[in-house]
């Protein structure tokens, strides 16, 4: 069977950090979810500036790409795989417009709108069946996370808990059928019974795309953040379990775990469910707030420029994506050959 590597990763933070006051000083209304440990707010985030795009920062989080590997060959990618939230144009998704701002002709390109925070981990397994199954050899998968900056600061949606957790970003993988890093595994769960529990909601009942003044917000309940955070607690461990357990190796011997991730109380239980110490689980929510999808690529290219990844290192990236309705992880052992910088 061919063997398909995570052979680089490269991520993108637009602007200057945006520190909590930014929300935590702004005029708010009562909030009742505010002390919800689903909201306890990160010290700073990313926020994307006025007009830049998903498409700007895919470019931008590629640049490292061509620099070790070459424009040429980053050029010649066979498949390109995009995910966008928030996206910024209707109808249209943001891989065509990636391939032609980065000169690529891929033979595969596929927008992924579903898997949310976990969709660097749904990508990876995409391509690398693509990669087994057909003549491609080489991927590029790209997370664009875009809504902290521009949906989450509406002036009403910002005097919400909900609007201090997300921050901006852009993460990247390339992928080649190489022994390099190579992918050991990957599993995923699609479970249909959490469809559509996450909402957006406006207060006044109009669709999205109806005029009116009432602004744009996620649909957050007590009840439903009860559901998500017994779903969340749960998924990630259970994905990750099965997945060392199809390796034969037990969850103590993950050398690097790479989450997304929603709040500091899910990345505590995580890492205590499977046994690993806070070091062996890094992250970036307090400097970088919640990413969303491009939370994983943008912090495993952080340790490893940190220096906390050496070749041969079982690298596991695992999460969760929406109320539940998505959950992966997949394995790496380690090669990629890139030192701290």
């Amino acid at each position: 069977m061919t063997t398909v590597s995570l052979t680089d990763v490269a991520g993108y933070l637009p602007g200057e950090p945006v520190p909590a006051e930014f929300y935590t000083e702004y005029p708010g209304a009562e909030d009742k979810l505010r002390d919800n440990p689903m909201f306890r707010v990160p010290p700073r985030r990313h926020h994307v500036a006025v007009g830049e795009t998903n498409v700007d920062m895919v470019e931008r989080a590629v640049q490292p790409l061509i620099e070790r590997h070459g424009p040429e060959e980053i050029r010649s990618v066979d498949v390109l795989l995009m995910h966008s939230q928030l996206p910024d144009t209707p109808f249209v998704g943001a891989g065509t417009e990636v391939a032609r701002r980065l000169g690529l002709k891929p033979q595969w390109l596929i927008d992924v709108a579903n898997a949310g925070c976990a969709s660097f981990v749904h990508m990876l397994e995409l391509a690398r069946q693509i990669l087994t199954t057909t003549d491609a050899r080489t991927a590029l998968i790209c997370n664009a996370q875009s809504a902290a900056g521009q949906l989450f600061t509406q002036s009403d949606v910002r005097r919400l808990a909900q609007a201090a957790i997300p921050g901006d970003g852009c993460g990247v993988g390339y992928l080649t059928t190489s022994g390099s890093s190579p992918v050991l595994d990957v599993t995923t769960r699609h479970i249909a019974d959490y469809g559509g529990d996450m909402t957006a909601v406006l207060d006044d009942g109009r669709k999205y795309w109806e005029p009116g003044t009432s602004q744009l917000r996620i649909g957050f309940t007590e009840s439903g953040i009860a559901k998500v955070l017994e779903r969340g607690n749960r998924l990630v461990p259970e994905v990750v379990a099965e997945l060392c357990r199809r390796l034969g190796v037990a969850t103590t011997g993950i050398d690097l775990l790479v989450t997304n991730q929603p709040n500091r109380t899910f990345l505590q239980n995580w890492r205590e469910a499977l046994g690993l110490p806070a070091d062996r689980h890094p992250d970036t929510f307090d400097s970088c707030g919640n990413m969303f999808g491009a939370a994983i690529p943008v912090t495993l290219d952080r340790a490893i420029r940190s220096g906390q990844v050496a070749d041969g290192d079982l690298v596991v990236l695992g999460g969760f994506a929406h109320a539940g309705d998505y959950a992966g992880a997949a394995a790496i052992r380690w090669g990629g050959g890139r030192t701290a910088s």
